[in-house]
């Protein structure tokens, strides 16, 4: 089952939305009309029991429904208070203990229970008018906790899952502009963030808990949702306008996780001093940029003979792709970052007990951008489902730039660089391939000092060295002391050449 971040987003609206004081009056119905609109907009059947007394607006039995492709999610939420205070804001008051049981029936499973969301009951404050909602909540500790599961009609005990979040300090603003599309900008932080959770098999000896904390955790987000017929169609929604432009960075964090598999135990420890995440969604396509800095691992376990320490000094990844069919050429992008990835002398001492080689922290960067057209709709099902039965082109590779390429380890490093076009009204010069056209650079440092110690060691023979050095040969050159450079070409006539020496 697919559940699309949207309708996510909508079931936990009462927890989401926050806000601070502007300039007009606003109603209690106001607001929770609102929300009644907002999570419809997101695919939610919405349906509660009203009851306005006085300046309260209260508000129980409410529940939401969406199905899609045969699967059911049901969320029940517990009793809000919208209060008029008086000055054209009104507060949402939440229960100390607010309840959010859901329903979900997917491929034929069905599970159910009871999230709970504890605070101290701080409000929410509304305010602006019904075109621009801002929305503001704070709370000193907030915990959410799984109160009760049942899968399949059978109730599961605590003891087999357990889940619990505490967010500390916790502070977050929403201005919501209400039109043909609705946006909406916000910003969250949480000072520290505290979890865990187990499972364990009920009538075994297998199981697993997690535990952990993030420090400094902030969000920026800005979007815009479409107001169409049909929510769950993403092909329409990105079409009609459906965009998302986030940041989340933390300051630092550390997880922990043990467990056992029948009389075999393992345990997982980690650090890191801080990360980044950044995502757009947007109808020109999807991209994500991810990196984690200072991370350690220390893993041990009954099948280990030693503890394992691992340490990065930084950690990346990074794609962009488009989502829809396009005439024109359309950006992708694909990288990769490694830096000053280090193992301990132990395991160095398995592979390299003399100490022939240099023991520095190794790196690996990949990064690649280039253009492209895609000829379907990679959200739409039907679509995928004909390009997979091979009965359309799923689209063209048009320019690919290798913007860096590096590896470094043991001694010696490759770095490159280089970029390309493809003609694809030729297929016949590169048996089926477009005709690629563009040239690389290679540049190679160390190469033969490594070969001659991995030979040393044992781990390479004379054999296998002579014929990467002959290989080596055939595409570099020498430039220096143990230095070799390569500069491979691809021409519109169809040649390759290597260092200006045609191989094709």
């Amino acid at each position: 089952m697919s559940v699309s971040p949207l309708r996510g987003l909508g079931v936990f609206a009462p927890v989401l939305f926050l806000a601070q004081a502007a300039h007009a009056d606003l109603t209690a119905q106001d607001v929770w009309s609102d929300w009644k609109a907002y999570m419809s907009s997101t695919g939610y059947e919405v349906t509660a029991s009203e009851n306005m007394s006085g300046n309260t607006l209260t508000v129980s039995d409410i529940a939401m429904q969406i199905a899609m492709d045969g699967d059911t999610v049901s969320v029940t939420l517990g009793t809000l208070d919208f209060v008029e205070n008086g000055d054209g804001t009104v507060n949402v008051v939440m229960p100390g203990e607010f309840p959010m049981a859901f329903d979900i029936d997917a491929d034929g499973d069905a599970v159910k229970g009871t999230l709970l969301y504890t605070t101290g009951g701080e409000p929410m404050v509304v305010s602006g008018d019904t075109s621009e909602m801002t929305y503001n909540y704070q709370a000193e500790t907030a915990t959410i906790s799984l109160e009760d599961l049942e899968i399949d009609g059978e109730a599961v005990p605590a003891e087999v899952a357990a889940f619990t979040m505490t967010l500390n300090d916790f502070t977050s603003e929403t201005v919501m502009q209400i039109g043909d599309l609705r946006n909406y900008a916000q910003t969250l932080s949480i000072a520290n963030t505290v979890y865990s959770f187990a499972f364990n098999e009920p009538d075994g000896n297998d199981g697993a808990t997690f535990s952990g904390a993030v420090e400094g955790l902030a969000m920026t987000g800005e979007a815009s949702i479409p107001d169409i017929q049909d929510p769950t169609d993403v092909a329409a929604m990105l079409k009609a306008g459906m965009a998302y432009n986030g940041n989340i960075t933390f300051k630092g964090g550390n997880s922990n996780i043990a467990g056992n598999d029948g009389s075999d135990t393992f345990a997982v420890q980690t650090t890191s001093t801080g990360g980044t995440l950044d995502m757009t969604l947007s109808p020109e396509g999807l991209a994500y940029d991810v990196t984690q800095t200072g991370a350690t691992v220390n893993v041990e376990g009954s099948d280990i003979p030693f503890p394992i320490s691992l340490s990065m000094e930084e950690l990346g990844m990074n794609f962009a792709m488009p989502l829809t069919k396009s005439e024109d050429e359309q950006d992708f992008a694909l990288g990769f970052a490694l830096r000053d990835f280090a193992v301990p002398e132990m395991l160095w001492g398995l592979v390299d007990p003399a100490g022939e080689l240099p023991h520095d922290p190794a790196t690996l960067v990949v990064d690649l951008t280039g253009k492209g057209k895609l000829f379907f709709d990679l959200v739409d099902e039907e679509q995928m489902a004909a390009v997979e039965a091979g009965d359309e082109a799923p689209g063209e590779l048009n320019a690919l730039n290798i913007n860096e390429i590096l590896l470094s380890a043991a001694g010696a490093e490759l770095t490159g660089e280089g970029a390309f076009t493809f003609d694809n009204t030729d297929l016949e010069t590169f048996d089926g391939m477009p005709a690629p056209n563009g040239m690389a650079t290679l540049k190679l440092v160390g190469g033969n000092a490594l070969m001659d110690k991995l030979v040393a060691m044992g781990l390479l023979s004379e054999d296998d060295v002579m014929g990467a050095r002959m290989m080596m040969g055939m595409f570099a050159v020498a430039a220096g002391d143990d230095t070799l450079t390569s500069r491979i070409e691809v021409n519109d006539e169809g040649h390759v050449l290597a260092n200006g020496q045609r191989l094709k």
